[in-house]
């Protein structure tokens, strides 16, 4: 499947017909999964085939909401009875939810690279394409909403900049049109300590570093504070604090389900985020975290403001940190509740 350049010079593609597994249906909840092939135009990359894996739970005549979380994200956002493993996001979709698969179609997918198949620059524009690809092949014309969490959100704000005509609404959770320097400096060191392990030939323990780093900046002081408030013990002569058992557990999941070069790509792709905010011209609800040292504050407000009437912000006071929107799922779900009201209302 090519992109080609319409008369308008906007890039277009024909609609391609995906592969997926058979409907398995649920209380009449139907759920699938399949992969659509596509060729995109990178911006860093140039000209790259890819395949874009997906999973849709719903009915296919309801409302599609897209939802995409942080670059450890991928298709499966919750369980179901045809896929009954936990998803990344479980108790965020489900009977009684504002995601709720009985009224509205839940779309998501695998994030170009999560595979660790590309070596090569991945901005969230490319990501934003490929969801124009994939409505495409969906014979999905317009999103109903798209919720976006961290770089989900990143890529939310890339496709309602460049496919306005595609997403009525957008929820940008804990992330910005653009990278705080304080941010993109924590991610920067732990790409080296990638970096250092694959010098090391010790690939896992230098991913498996990385993602206890990342994880200390996902969360804050106050969490840490209240789970791992113990004295340290002395093992063979050293000193072991009482978080780091959790930050190893952290670190070997991490390593046993991502590829490194997937890591190295998609936290690289966080730091090219650059999007106007006044070219986004759809009601946009921004979600903040207090205590967010990925995207502080001062960063939402500035999206706000650049959003114009369009863009509201709501603020959360949680010591989860980053993590607020997959932990303080109930309030995150009365939010969302509001952004995606069927009016479509986001005053």
């Amino acid at each position: 499947m090519s992109l080609l350049e319409s008369p308008a010079g906007q890039s277009s593609a024909p609609r391609f017909p995906p592969a997926f597994a058979p409907a398995a249906h649920d209380d009449a909840v139907p759920a699938l999964r399949g992969h659509v092939d596509l060729v995109l135009s990178m911006r860093h990359a140039g000209v790259r085939s890819v395949r874009v894996a997906f999973e849709a739970v719903g009915a296919a005549d309801a409302p599609v909401v897209l939802v995409a979380g942080g670059i450890s994200a991928h298709r499966h956002v919750a369980a179901s009875a045809r896929f009954p493993e936990a998803g990344w996001a479980n108790e965020l979709v489900g009977a009684g939810r504002t995601l709720d698969p009985a009224n509205r179609r839940i779309l998501s997918f695998d994030y170009v690279g999560a595979d660790g198949s590309l070596d090569a620059p991945i901005d969230p524009a490319d990501q934003a394409e490929a969801v124009r690809g994939l409505l495409d092949a969906l014979d999905i014309d317009v999103l109903d909403a798209f919720v976006g969490y961290s770089y989900g959100a990143l890529v939310g704000l890339q496709l309602a900049a460049n496919h306005p005509g595609r997403v009525r609404r957008l929820v940008a959770a804990s992330g910005a049109h653009r990278p705080h320097p304080y941010a993109a400096a924590w991610r920067a060191l732990q790409r080296k300590a990638v970096e250092l392990g694959q010098l090391q030939c010790a690939d896992g323990q230098g991913l498996s570093l990385a993602r206890q780093f990342a994880m200390l900046s996902y969360r804050t002081p106050e969490e840490f504070g209240q789970r791992f408030d113990a004295a340290p013990e002395l093992i063979h002569g050293r000193v072991r604090v009482a978080a780091e058992d959790y930050l190893d557990a952290i670190g070997a999941r991490y390593v046993g389900r991502t590829p490194a070069t997937a890591f190295l790509r998609l936290s690289e792709s966080i730091d090219l985020q650059r999007v106007d905010p006044a070219r986004v011209r759809i009601p946009t609800t921004v979600v903040a975290v207090e205590g967010d040292w990925l995207v502080p504050l001062s960063d939402a407000v500035a999206l706000v403001e650049g959003l114009g009437t369009l863009g509201k912000l709501r603020l959360l006071r949680s010591h989860y940190g980053h993590d607020a929107f997959l932990k303080d799922t109930d309030r995150i779900d009365a939010i969302l509740a509001n952004a995606l009201r069927d009016n479509g209302d986001n005053a």
